[in-house]
């Protein structure tokens, strides 16, 4: 392997980390909330794919928490304003900053490649000051579609100048882990959230339950 590519939501940055923030206003809700936002936010995605209508995730993101705020009657002041807010700087996982010293110091290059708006991502990777870390932040804007179009995983391949066959492709969402696999790279399925197998083309290489497990899949554990 010559790369690592990571998704960024939900993989290095916890969606769930800008509810959590709220808890003071969302009580019980907090989980219902990062549920449903997460999932309509996705499928906000395919749908305007599939229809042919783009828009950018930042505007997604904020669709499907009005349609999640609305669902759940949550209605406080301010309370939208201040979820969106937090979704630009959202905690990252435990071990990520380790993992990408450990690959940087074996060698490889490491980059995002996500539905993220560069404006998104430079926030989150600025907040969670893993910017030195990355040799590339790429976002599907620059081919105006959203994953899993082949066209999202040919820009990491034309921007790194790496074969995908020599790209390790991380996500913790297996449709996104699938599509990757069939596009040619090898994957490893962070699979955080023990979802089942997907039934799609591909088939991730590795699956783990978290990043701290990819230094040694991707030979770079023994750099440090």
């Amino acid at each position: 392997m010559r790369a690592c590519v990571f998704d960024a939501y939900g993989t290095l940055f916890d969606f769930a980390s800008a509810a959590r923030r709220c808890r003071d206003a969302l009580g019980d809700s907090f989980d219902k909330l990062t549920t449903l936002w997460r999932e309509k936010q996705l499928q906000y995605t395919w749908l305007r794919a599939a229809q042919g209508h783009h828009a950018d995730f930042w505007q997604v993101t904020g669709d499907a928490l009005d349609f999640s705020l609305e669902t759940l009657m949550l209605d406080q002041q301010g309370l939208r304003d201040r979820l969106m807010e937090l979704y630009l700087t959202l905690d990252t996982f435990p071990e990520v900053q380790s993992v990408l010293k450990q690959l940087k110091a074996a060698g490889l290059k490491t980059a995002i490649l996500s539905n993220g708006t560069p404006a998104m991502l430079d926030s989150a990777v600025k907040n969670a000051r893993i910017d030195s870390l990355l040799d590339a932040v790429l976002s599907v804007e620059e081919v105006g579609v959203y994953k899993p179009d082949p066209r999202v995983y040919q820009l990491a391949v034309d921007q790194l100048g790496i074969p995908a066959s020599q790209i390790s492709f991380q996500s913790s969402n297996g449709w996104d882990a699938y599509a990757a696999s069939s596009f040619g790279m090898k994957v490893v399925w962070c699979n955080r959230y023990r979802q089942r197998k997907e039934r799609l083309p591909g088939n991730p290489d590795h699956e783990i339950e978290t990043l701290a497990e990819l230094p040694r899949i991707v030979g770079a554990a023994r750099q440090m």
